[in-house]
C-alpha cells in the first residue's frame, strides 16, 4: 500500500510541474550550498543530493534542537526518540540519526559544524543534544557517502550545521520563552552585532522538563559564541565556540525501570578559521576541537541497593583543516585539501565512595589515542551548458588500521533549463572506534576500516511555482563490525554486510504569497533490518501566513519503524500531528503556541519507551 501511494504522489507531481511547463519559471534564484564541495556552489552543479533547512523553517516552530525539524524536512532521514525533550546518552538513549538505514550511532553518520567533525570520540557517535537551534543558520544534509571530503564516519551522509553570523551593519537582539506540558520550560537570549569588518554573535539558552514518566528529567544550558573579522575585501577570519551541558535520568523500560539511572555531560567545539575569496580561488585554514566530559550511573532495578561506581570518559578530537579551490577556466573547479585528526579518549570508572579509580575493563589502561592524516582532490568540469562530470579522491591514513583509499564519480545533465538528471557512485567508510577496538570484553585491536558503495540516481526540476526530485539508490556494504560468539566469547569482528535499496521524493509549491505545501516521502529496503529505519516515511507540511498571523500544519507518518530486530523483531505504524501558530503584536513581541501529537498516538520509538501523548508549548518571542 505505501509502494502504491509513494508512486502516485510521484506521478500527480510529474504531472503537476508538465502541466506547468509553459508556463514562465520564478524560482530561478540558486541553491547555493557548502556541504558537497567545501567551497559556496549552487546545488544544480554538484552530482549528489543535498537538502537545505534554512533558518526560517528552524526557528519558525520554536524547537530547541535542529532535528526535529530535519527529521520532517529531509526524506530518509529519522531521529529516535524517547521523551518530550532531551536525547540523553548511554542505554536507552535517544537521539540516533539514521539516513538510508546507515545509523548516525554506529558512528557511520557524520555531523558537522561549519564543516568539522562533531562526535564523541571513544564510542563515535554523534551527541544529539547538542545541535541546538540557536547556533544555526542552516543545515545541509548530504544524503550518500562523503567520505572523499569529510573522511571517516561520512560513511552514509553529512548533517553540516553552518553557524548563524551577522551579515549587515546593526545590532539585533531576540529572546524567546516558553513552557507547557510536564513541566517544560525553554529560554533563549541572542545578541548579534555588525559594525565595519566586526562582527560577533552571542546566544544562551536554559531548558528543563520533568517528562512524561518518573525518574526522566531533564536540564540544559548551553551557550554559543562566533567573532568575525573581514581582514579585506577578501581575506576573513572567525572564531566560533559553543559548550553545553545536559542533566538527563534513564527511567529505564517499563518492563523493567531503573533508579538512579543518572548522566552529567558536558560538550564544547571551538574552531579558529581564516578563509580567503577571490574571483578564480577560495578556501580555508582551519582549527578545531570538539570535547567532552561525561559522568554516568548506569542505575539500578533495585532502588534499594544503588550502584557503587560511577562511569566517566573524557575525550577530545583535534584537527587541522585545509582546502583550496581553483578556477583554471570557464566551467571548471579543482578543489585540493588536506585534513589532520588527533583523537583522544580516556574511559574509567570511579568509587561512588571514595572518588578512587577502580578496575576498567579496558585495553592500553582504558586509555587510547589515535592520528589520521589525508588528502584529497575533487575535480568538476561543465561542458557545454547542459553537463558537469564530477571525479573525487581521497587517501587517508589512520594511525593504527592503515591506509584506505576513497573515490568517487558523478554526472550532471541539464536537459532543460529548469531541471537536472544526477548520476552518482561513491565510496563510504568508517574507522573502528575506540570502544570496538579497546573497551570492553568484546573489544578487538585486529578490526579493520567498514566500506560501503552507494550509487544513486536523481532528477530534480523546478517549473512555476513548483518545485520537486526524486531520487532512486542502492547501497551496499561489508567489512562491518558486529559481535558475534568466538570461541564461546562475544568478540568485534569485521563479519557484518548491508544491502539497501529505496527510493525518495520531495515537493514544494509556492501556491501563493499565503500557503505553501512541501511533502517527502522515502521507501527503504533493507536486506538485513536494522532499528530504527522506517520501511516507509511520509511528512505532509502546509504553512499559513498572512499579515500578523503565521501558522505551520505538519502531518509525519511512519509505517514499519523496527523497534527490535530478529528473534524478538516488532515494528511500529504511527501518524503524528503537529501544529504551530504565532501571532505578532507589533514589530517587537511575538505569542506562539505548539502542539505536538494532537492525534494523541500511542507509539514507541525506543523499545519500552512509550512516548508521550498530545502535548503543548506556548511562550513569546521579543526582537529588539
Amino acid at each position: 500500500m505505501k509502494k502504491t501511494v509513494f508512486a502516485l504522489c510521484a506521478l500527480f507531481l510529474t504531472g503537476l510541474a508538465g502541466s506547468l511547463s509553459a508556463q514562465t519559471d520564478t524560482l530561478q534564484v540558486p541553491e547555493v550550498v557548502v556541504t558537497g564541495s567545501r567551497e559556496a556552489v549552487d546545488v544544480r552543479h554538484l552530482p549528489m543530493t543535498v537538502s537545505v533547512i534554512g533558518r526560517d523553517e528552524l526557528v519558525e516552530k520554536h524547537q530547541t534542537s535542529v532535528l526535529p525539524t530535519v527529521m520532517q524536512q529531509v526524506p530518509g532521514l529519522f531521529v529516535t526518540s524517547r521523551s518530550t525533550m532531551g536525547y540523553g546518552v548511554s542505554t536507552g538513549a535517544a537521539g540516533g540519526i539514521n539516513l538510508r538505514g546507515i545509523s548516525g550511532g554506529a558512528g557511520q553518520l557524520l555531523v558537522l559544524i561549519d564543516g568539522h567533525p562533531q562526535y564523541q570520540g571513544i564510542y563515535g557517535h554523534p551527541i544529539s543534544d547538542s545541535y541546538q537551534t540557536l547556533m544555526a543558520e542552516r543545515v545541509e544534509v548530504l544524503r550518500g557517502p562523503a567520505s572523499v571530503l569529510y573522511g571517516s564516519n561520512a560513511m552514509g551522509g553529512v548533517l553540516n550545521i553552518v553557524t548563524r553570523s551577522m551579515q549587515e551593519d546593526g545590532v539585533k537582539t531576540t529572546f524567546n520563552f516558553g513552557a507547557g506540558s510536564y513541566g517544560t520550560v525553554q529560554a533563549e537570549a541572542s545578541n548579534q552585532v555588525r559594525s565595519g569588518k566586526f562582527s560577533s554573535t552571542v546566544s544562551a539558552q536554559y531548558n528543563r522538563t520533568d517528562n512524561h514518566r518518573p525518574r526522566m528529567g531533564f536540564e540544559q544550558f548551553g551557550g554559543d559564541l562566533k567573532l568575525g573579522y573581514d581582514i579585506s575585501s577578501h581575506w576573513n577570519t572567525y572564531l566560533s565556540a559553543n559548550m553545553t551541558h545536559f542533566n538527563a535520568s534513564n527511567p529505564g523500560p517499563v518492563s523493567a525501570p531503573l533508579y538512579s539511572a543518572d548522566q552529567w555531560i558536558t560538550r564544547g567545539v571551538a574552531s579558529l578559521a581564516l578563509e580567503n575569496h577571490y574571483d578564480n580561488t577560495s578556501g580555508a585554514l582551519s582549527l578545531y576541537s570538539t570535547f567532552g566530559w561525561h559522568k554516568i550511573d548506569d542505575g539500578t532495578t533495585n532502588p534499594d541497593a544503588p550502584t557503587q561506581r560511577f562511569f566517566r570518559s573524557e575525550d577530545a578530537l583535534t584537527g587541522i583543516s585545509l582546502y583550496q579551490s581553483f578556477q583554471f577556466f570557464e566551467g571548471n573547479r579543482i578543489t585540493a585539501g588536506l585534513d589532520y585528526q588527533h583523537i583522544y579518549g580516556h574511559a574509567y570508572y570511579t568509587s561512588k565512595k571514595t572518588g578512587e579509580v577502580l578496575d576498567t575493563p579496558n585495553k592500553q589502561s582504558g586509555e587510547s589515542h589515535r592520528n589520521e592524516i589525508a588528502a584529497y582532490v575533487d575535480f568538476r568540469q561543465d561542458l557545454l551548458s547542459w553537463m558537469t562530470v564530477d571525479a573525487g579522491l581521497r587517501v587517508d591514513h589512520h594511525s593504527i588500521t592503515g591506509t584506505e583509499w576513497i573515490p568517487q564519480a558523478g554526472l550532471v545533465f541539464r536537459p532543460i533549463q529548469t531541471g537536472e538528471i544526477k548520476a552518482m557512485v561513491s565510496k563510504g567508510f568508517r574507522n573502528p572506534t575506540m570502544r570496538e577496538m579497546y573497551l570492553y570484553p568484546p573489544s578487538n585491536e585486529d578490526l579493520k576500516p567498514e566500506r560501503i558503495w552507494n550509487y544513486e540516481l536523481s532528477w530534480r526540476h523546478r517549473v512555476n511555482r513548483v518545485k520537486y526530485g526524486v531520487n532512486l539508490f542502492y547501497l551496499k556494504g561489508d567489512n562491518m563490525i558486529q559481535t558475534v560468539p568466538v570461541g564461546g566469547k562475544p568478540r568485534n569482528v569485521n563479519t557484518g554486510k548491508i544491502e539497501n535499496s529505496g527510493a525518495e521524493l520531495e515537493a514544494s509549491w509556492f501556491i501563493d504569497s499565503h500557503w505553501t505545501l512541501n511533502t517527502n516521502h522515502s521507501y527503504l529496503k533493507m536486506r538485513n533490518p536494522i532499528i530504527a529505519a522506517p520501511t516507509y516515511k511520509g511528512y505532509l507540511g502546509v504553512d499559513y501566513n498572512i499579515n500578523k498571523w503565521v501558522a505551520n500544519l505538519g502531518l509525519q507518518y511512519i509505517h514499519g519503524l523496527y523497534t527490535a530486530v530478529g528473534a524478538q523483531e516488532k515494528k511500529e505504524n504511527f501518524c503524528l500531528l503537529n501544529l504551530a501558530v504565532s501571532y505578532r503584536l507589533n514589530n517587537t513581541i511575538t505569542l506562539w503556541v505548539r502542539g505536538e501529537n494532537l492525534l494523541a498516538q500511542q507509539y514507541e520509538i525506543n523499545l519500552g519507551f512509550p512516548m508521550p501523548g498530545a502535548t503543548f508549548m506556548g511562550g513569546v518571542s521579543i526582537s529588539l
